[in-house]
This record gives C-alpha cells, sequence and structure tokens, in this order.
C-alpha cells in the first residue's frame, strides 16, 4: 500500500483558493468553480547575444535562472541561420524554463513581493501587455532584482522576459486575476 505524500500548499495558492475563487464568481457571476480563471504556467525566457562567442555567458545564465525559479532551464537554440546577426542554425543563443503548480506559485509570490519592489523608481507594472487571451508578459531590464542572484558575482545584467498563462478567455478577466493575485499594476 502506497503512502501518499502531502503537498505543500504555498501562501498565494491558498489565497487563490480561499479568496480569490468566491470574488471572481461573484464579480463575473460565474456558475462553477471550475470555470473561474486560473494560472496555467509561468514562462522564464532570457536571450543572450553574446552566448554565440563565449558559452560562460550561457552558463551563468542557466545557473542564474535555476538559482531564481529552482528549476533547471533549457539552453534555446537557433532555429534558422540569419547571416545580418552572425547567427547559423543550431547555436545556443539563450535558455528558458517553464514553472507549473507549486513552484509557479512559489515564484509569482516571490516576483510581486520581493523581486519586482527592488526595480529602481518602480511605479507599477503596465497593464496593457495582455495578448487579448488573458495572458501577461513582463519584460525585466535586469535578473538581479531577485534577492537569489548574487550581485557582486554577476558579470553583466541580462534582461529577462516573465509570461503568465491564464485559462482567461478575455484580458479583463486575466487583469482580475492578477491583480486578486497581487500583481502592482500601474494607474
Amino acid at each position: 500500500m502506497a503512502v501518499k505524500a502531502e503537498t505543500k500548499i504555498t501562501r498565494l495558492r491558498k489565497k487563490y483558493q480561499e479568496e480569490i475563487v468566491p470574488l471572481m464568481m461573484k464579480e463575473f457571476g460565474y456558475g462553477n468553480p471550475l470555470q473561474v480563471p486560473r494560472l496555467e504556467k509561468i514562462t522564464l525566457n532570457m536571450c543572450l547575444n553574446e552566448a554565440r562567442e563565449n558559452v560562460k555567458v550561457l552558463d551563468a545564465a542557466v545557473a542564474e535562472i535555476a538559482s531564481i525559479t529552482g528549476q533547471r532551464p533549457v539552453i534555446t537554440r537557433a532555429k534558422k541561420a540569419i547571416a545580418n546577426f552572425k547567427l547559423r542554425e543550431g547555436v545556443p543563443i539563450g535558455c528558458m524554463v517553464t514553472l507549473r503548480r507549486e513552484r509557479m506559485y512559489e515564484f509569482l509570490d516571490r516576483l510581486i513581493h520581493a523581486a519586482l519592489p527592488r526595480v529602481r523608481d518602480f511605479k507599477g507594472i503596465p497593464d496593457r501587455a495582455f495578448d487579448g487571451r488573458g495572458n501577461y508578459s513582463l519584460g525585466l531590464r535586469e535578473q538581479i532584482i531577485f534577492p537569489e542572484i548574487q550581485v557582486d558575482k554577476v558579470d553583466k545584467p541580462h534582461g529577462l522576459t516573465v509570461s503568465i498563462v491564464t485559462t482567461a478567455k478575455s484580458d479583463q478577466e486575466g487583469k482580475a486575476l492578477l491583480k486578486l493575485l497581487g500583481m502592482p499594476f500601474a494607474g
């Protein structure tokens, strides 16, 4: 007889289940709790121009994203050759990681409460970066805003893209979900 392992529920997921689902059901008139939009996945992507010439840059980026997310990233490669960019097909150009379930909620909690407040002159994130289907993309200029990164070991700050994929049908539902989760939208 197998013993079922107890899963750790993060603070943000507990807030979603206990507070956000009833609020969204009331606001949008959902008849079933399963109709309420939820987070599906979060993808982090870091593209590095210098990775073509220097493999150590890519190794450092992989280590940084692994320390930020707690999950080993996948190295992305060029899909086709572009002569103007001195790029050949199959050359490593960046890394990405996809977070789901508890790691996703834990990362989003750290992004909202620890990383974004460390951005210089932070006034909130723009609300115009939705894709029309309730998904949100956020570009960060520096990876050093995350507390896991040791600033003295970083050679050069790199930007990264955070894409939050939801099951929302519209931008209005997606924005309401992210706002209730604590996303600091400007205005």
